[in-house]
């Protein structure tokens, strides 16, 4: 499924889920095509700036299935940032993130990609507070780990919880500014 709700390509588009969305409705930070997880909707357009084009930076967390086994210095190299190229072809030295290796794999919904098991992977949780266009797959192949599954499972405090693949939840306004972090006076202003 791709963030949008029209498209002239045959894909599986946003208004194709079986849910009657509001007049005006947009996604807040969008998922590319071959990346799972939490899209938030909203129709307040002015969400998008106060989260993410504000002084103060939102995290947001996914879990990230590499190839092959990746060390405790690769992961260290993560952390700490790394150089990727950018749109318009400049280098860019991503800042510090949180990146954690997992022992065992995530309790995640069924693989939405093929995957052999006879193809060594390492599954990384990582956490950033910037988001360049295709930063975590960027980032992973720089330190020589093609990304193979990519899930946004949080943005702040809202997460995807056990939410299934095409599943709406609705939460009130009030709980979206706080799960965000976002000062509801805020909205008036931008």
């Amino acid at each position: 499924m791709v963030s949008q709700f029209v498209s002239v390509e045959d894909v599986c588009l946003l208004s194709d889920l079986d849910f009657e969305f509001p007049k005006g409705t947009h996604h807040i930070g969008r998922l590319d095509s071959l990346s799972e997880g939490l899209l938030l909707l909203t129709t307040n357009k002015k969400i998008t700036k106060l989260l993410f084009e504000s002084k103060t930076p939102h995290k947001r967390t996914y879990l990230v299935r590499v190839l092959n086994i990746i060390t405790p210095e690769k992961v260290q190299q993560l952390r700490e940032g790394v150089t990727i190229l950018v749109r318009g072809g400049g280098d860019y030295h991503t800042q510090p993130c949180e990146v954690q290796l997992l022992e065992t794999p995530p309790d995640v919904f069924p693989e939405q990609l093929e995957h052999n098991p006879h193809i060594a992977h390492s599954w990384l949780q990582m956490t950033l507070y910037e988001g360049k266009r295709h930063q975590i797959r960027n980032m992973v192949r720089a330190v020589g780990h093609p990304c193979r599954r990519l899930i946004r499972t949080a943005i702040e405090d809202i997460t995807l919880g056990d939410l299934a693949p095409g599943c709406v939840r609705e939460v009130s306004e009030a709980d979206f500014f706080r799960l965000l972090k976002i000062e509801e006076r805020n909205t008036q202003k931008v």
